[in-house]
């Protein structure tokens, strides 16, 4: 009987999303840890390994609603400080999980996005290895988010893009007579893709944290108030319903 009721909610969120569908939504898979300490469990890894078999699920949910990019935040630059104890098993859930994603037949095509030179030889290794496999598909595109900053991000699209004028030859006093917000775009991580429609943070937290701090300037944001391992279709067709009944200004 619960299933019958949710099924008939959830139609009637999609027709209340009236058709309008983010080309890029970005997620924040937040409150894995504190799902993990609340049910009992002892290592808060487990909550990472629960988050994690939702995120093929999402990507259905997302390729089904017409969505065209998902960029998934799954390690920041700030975990990275973590204790090695815990930061290990959650490198190998990750790289797990991008091996998902990357097994023949799956439909993703994947981008890692991130200071990958920060993360350990080894991982930096087995993520690239695993785009490399998801190269040339036609399915949703997936930013996996891994030793991801948004600062670091600008700070590296702009280093990169100093880099290639002295290359050209091009004078500091030229580049500073031309620069302007489409030169650093060009260099972000996410480079040629749509920014993000839409924001989703899972676990209440209502901040960015430093996610897609460029790209965001003129998303739609959507706050949930479940932990990311209890989250489920409904809690993401709310979020899109949010989205389609907003009137985007793009900051006017």
């Amino acid at each position: 009987m619960a299933d019958i009721v949710y099924g008939i909610y959830e139609k009637r969120l999609v027709q209340q999303a009236g058709g309008r569908t983010p080309r890029h939504v970005g997620v924040m898979l937040d409150g894995n840890r504190r799902w993990a300490r609340e049910a009992g469990f002892t290592d808060v890894n487990d909550g990472h390994r629960v988050g994690a078999r939702r995120i093929a699920d999402l990507l259905g949910w997302c390729e089904e609603a017409g969505v065209e990019v998902v960029t998934l935040w799954l390690l920041s630059t700030d975990n990275l400080n973590r204790d090695a104890a815990e930061l290990q098993p959650l490198l190998e859930i990750i790289g797990d999980v991008v091996d998902e994603l990357a097994e023949p037949g799956a439909p993703w095509r994947l981008r890692i996005i991130g200071a990958l030179d920060v993360l350990p030889v080894e991982t930096a290794t087995r993520l690239k290895a695993a785009a490399g496999r998801a190269a040339g598909r036609e399915g949703v595109e997936v930013n996996i988010a891994v030793g991801y900053g948004g600062r670091q991000e600008i700070a590296d699209a702009v280093r990169k893009l100093l880099q290639q004028h002295a290359e050209a030859g091009t004078s500091i006093e030229a580049l500073a007579e031309v620069l302007d917000v489409d030169h650093i775009s060009e260099h972000l991580y996410t480079s040629g893709q749509p920014d993000p429609d839409l924001v989703i943070r899972t676990s209440g937290e209502q901040r960015l944290s430093g996610f897609l701090l460029w790209q965001s300037a003129h998303s739609e944001f959507h706050f949930c108030e479940a932990y990311w391992p209890d989250f489920r279709r409904t809690d993401f067709l709310r979020a899109l319903r949010a989205y389609g009944i907003r009137h985007r200004r793009f900051g006017s």
